[in-house]
């Protein structure tokens, strides 16, 4: 089903508003405004088309969801985001916080042919540079257990799993800081006042901010992420 670059950028918004949602499928139209950057009114108008072509299932005032297809297409889409950003990084020697934009312009190819090779071509992966989740060619995603920070207890270890926040200036702060997926953290002290988190990185002190923790997510593991 062909559709509008447009109409794309709403459905993987949609798709990933569900995913950091749980279970609470319905997504509001504000929350997609805010997620696009745009007013709610434009919104509202694209979810009657988008409805109207049964890619969402849209009633006023009470939210947002995708259908079968519609997520599958949001899937595909994510997918193909995903294991472009891989790619750039991997095999072009890109660093992981400059390829989000080439990635979205990368996302919107039409051949399906030429996203399974890659994905071959790339070992099938499951996580992509910022430790999110590979969907496959049917649209699901790998579960990978993971938790924040400040979940953890004094004196564990884990590894960076994932960022919330893959935008140049924080994944420029976290590379300042010697931060990349799979860096093992060790909690050396919590501080109560403003929730700051003092971690043991690669034998050296660093004080995570509340707002910093909040966005990097970790898991117990030993192998190689």
């Amino acid at each position: 089903m062909a559709i509008s670059q447009n109409e794309e950028n709403y459905l993987k918004a949609i798709l990933h508003l569900q995913l950091t949602q749980g279970n609470d499928l319905r997504v509001s139209t504000n929350a997609i405004a805010k997620s696009l950057g745009i007013q709610a009114a434009s919104v509202t108008e694209m979810m009657k088309k988008l409805a109207s072509a049964g890619l969402i299932e849209y009633e006023k005032y009470q939210g947002v969801s995708l259908s079968k297809k519609g997520w599958k297409l949001g899937s595909s889409i994510i997918r193909k985001h995903r294991l472009w950003e891989t790619f750039l990084v991997e095999k072009l020697g890109y660093d992981w916080a400059d390829v989000h934009v080439i990635a979205e312009q990368l996302e919107h190819v039409q051949s399906d042919s030429l996203i399974n090779k890659l994905d071959e071509f790339l070992g099938f992966p499951q996580i992509d540079p910022h430790g999110d989740p590979i969907p496959d060619q049917e649209g699901n995603f790998p579960q990978i257990e993971q938790f924040k920070i400040s979940s953890m207890k004094l004196g564990e270890v884990a590894q960076v799993s994932s960022v919330s926040d893959d935008s140049a200036p924080f994944l420029a702060y976290l590379q300042h800081l010697k931060i990349n997926i799979g860096t093992s953290i060790e909690t050396i002290a919590f501080e109560q006042y403003d929730r700051s988190i003092e971690v043991l990185i690669d034998g050296k002190n660093q004080r995570l901010s509340a707002e910093v923790a909040e966005c990097i997510m970790v898991r117990y593991r030993t192998e190689k992420i």
